[in-house]
């Protein structure tokens, strides 16, 4: 099985392209052996390339534990470079079909190759039921939640995907290891959820530190990027236009005006192999 080693940032997926091919793969077990850093290939998810009946093309994400999330930031930033540059989809803008509904992005292309994508992520989405969060008014915001004998403060936003954003002010006195499967699991959140502690140092200017749901601690988070601007500016911490600064490097947030969020960063290649499959 032929496969495709991309980053965003350091968040790095195993690709298969199955967008001319008919297969029927069991996509979780899949995700659990190639994912695996030891045993496999390595990687913060499994995505996979399909065609669509509704947009241009259809991605698919499975995390390491096998699960399916709706959507990927990172990943669908190297799903579109990829596609592009292989010719699948010369669509700019390209319209992508995901578990969170169909996103449009926008290629920045340069001789024939993609080098950076601005995504429309769309609107967040602040209703606690359609994120979902057991909390209390909406949007979900400066609320209490406990764990481990602690209390914190946190925000609820969905950008397709349920994520719990929390203010910290040094990083250093966080129990990061503990604290965030502990969110990941809380009973606030009947779908898991996505954590982030966030740094702000400027009104234009945040630090983000994510534990991913159903991957644990990664270098960056797309859609949790948007989540925490959205939640800064609900706050009044930020401005609507942030840069994002996350343990694999930069991302660009933009909260418009149209109430769209839009997220703006590169997609790279690592390598490319074969899966020698043991029977």
């Amino acid at each position: 099985m032929e496969f495709i080693k991309m980053h965003g940032l350091g968040n790095d997926f195993v690709f298969l392209d199955h967008f001319s091919v008919s297969v029927d793969e069991d996509y979780p077990t899949l995700a659990k052996m190639l994912c695996h850093r030891q045993f496999g290939v390595g990687g913060d998810g499994l995505a996979v390339i399909l065609p669509s009946s509704v947009a241009d093309a259809r991605m698919r994400i499975f995390n390491p534990d096998g699960s399916e999330p709706e959507m990927c930031g990172n990943a669908i930033r190297c799903f579109a470079r990829y596609v592009y540059d292989q010719g699948l989809v010369l669509l700019n803008p390209m319209r992508v079909e995901t578990l969170a509904g169909v996103l449009t992005l926008d290629l920045e292309v340069k001789e024939g190759q993609v080098h950076g994508v601005r995504v429309d992520m769309g609107e967040p989405i602040l209703r606690a039921d359609l994120i979902p969060v057991m909390g209390q008014g909406e949007p979900v915001v400066g609320q209490p939640i406990e764990v481990l004998g602690q209390i914190f403060q946190y925000s609820a936003v969905s950008m397709g995907n349920p994520h719990c954003i929390i203010f910290v002010e040094d990083f250093g006195a966080l129990d990061f290891e503990r604290v965030g499967p502990a969110i990941e699991n809380h009973l606030l959140f009947p779908r898991k959820t996505n954590v982030e502690f966030i740094r702000v140092n400027t009104p234009q200017d945040i630090t983000m530190k994510v534990w991913e749901r159903g991957a644990g601690p990664t270098l960056a988070c797309g859609t949790g990027a948007c989540a925490s601007v959205v939640a800064a500016v609900l706050n009044d911490q930020t401005e609507r236009s942030v840069t994002v600064h996350l343990p694999g490097g930069d991302l660009l947030i933009e909260w418009g005006a149209d109430n769209h969020v839009y997220m703006t960063g590169p997609a790279t290649y690592v390598f490319k192999g074969e899966w020698l499959e043991v029977k």
